[in-house]
């Protein structure tokens, strides 16, 4: 029985941990936030008790608001932000883990000029809908509703990335495809607090955010468009890879396998 539940389709950002960590040589188990002993991928450090004793690696906050941890493991975590509301002490890599993407999976050939990611809550979005049937450009509508490795392998595919999904900027950036990101209705929980807070460790000091508006164009959004400094995400890959070998030394149990990963939890 699955500790967490989905709405019946796998999601691209809860399936990077358990995708990721094999290649690593860790095998990935889902368990409730009280039994996991590792929290990876996306915005789910709410979900972890103030008492949780183990290991962050690359997580984030969903709101804006302080939730300290004391007694976890903190080996990484997704920006600047959420280090500080979750209290985190010493040094921590910083960095999402899904920048990593590029490490593991070959870039294919370039298919379409513009690849448009919408979130899940965003994908029927008239807006985007006419986005997607600019004339004069290959445009494709990513499907995050599916996993992990099928998601990254299409939005490498892109040769520009719009995106109100943070894993779809996340994808371009492992693989330094100029994206740019927006938001639209229905809002996300935590509005744009993940994007701020994962800007804090790719692109400090500026913002590839575009707000969306009825004549903004296709044309407009690629124009806006930003690859980040590849060298920057060299070295913040080489962080998380770093801090997940510590994994074993913080959590010696951890070395009879699987290991819980924390997931957002998708009621049915």
């Amino acid at each position: 029985m699955p500790a967490f539940w989905w709405d019946g389709h796998p999601n691209f950002g809860d399936d990077l941990t358990p995708w990721l960590l094999p290649h690593y040589g860790l095998a990935a188990a889902y368990r409730s936030a009280t039994a996991a002993r590792l929290a990876g991928v996306g915005s789910v450090l709410e979900f972890l008790p103030h008492g949780y004793d183990g290991v962050v690696w690359g997580s984030g906050l969903m709101q804006e608001r302080a939730h300290p941890l004391p007694q976890a493991h903190f080996l990484a975590v997704r920006g600047e932000l959420t280090r500080t509301l979750a209290s985190v002490q010493g040094p921590v890599a910083l960095g999402d883990p899904g920048i990593l993407v590029a490490r593991h999976v070959r870039r294919p050939a370039v298919k379409w000029d513009v690849g448009i990611v919408p979130h899940g809550h965003h994908r029927q979005h008239p807006g985007l809908a006419a986005l997607a049937r600019a004339e004069g450009r290959r445009v494709r509508v990513v499907n995050v509703h599916r996993g992990a490795a099928a998601t990254v392998r299409e939005i490498a595919s892109c040769a520009t990335v719009i995106t109100t999904s943070l894993h779809g900027l996340v994808t371009a950036d492992s693989y330094g495809i100029p994206a740019v990101w927006t938001t639209l209705d229905p809002p996300l929980g935590g509005g744009d607090f993940k994007f701020r807070d994962y800007e804090t460790a790719l692109t400090p000091g500026w913002t590839r955010y575009v707000p969306y508006a009825d004549d903004l164009t296709l044309s407009d959004l690629v124009a806006s468009a930003r690859a980040v400094d590849a060298a920057l995400v060299a070295r913040r890959g080489d962080d998380l890879e770093r801090a997940l070998g510590r994994v074993v030394e913080v959590l010696p149990e951890l070395r009879s396998f699987p290991i819980g990963i924390i997931a957002p939890a998708r009621p049915r």
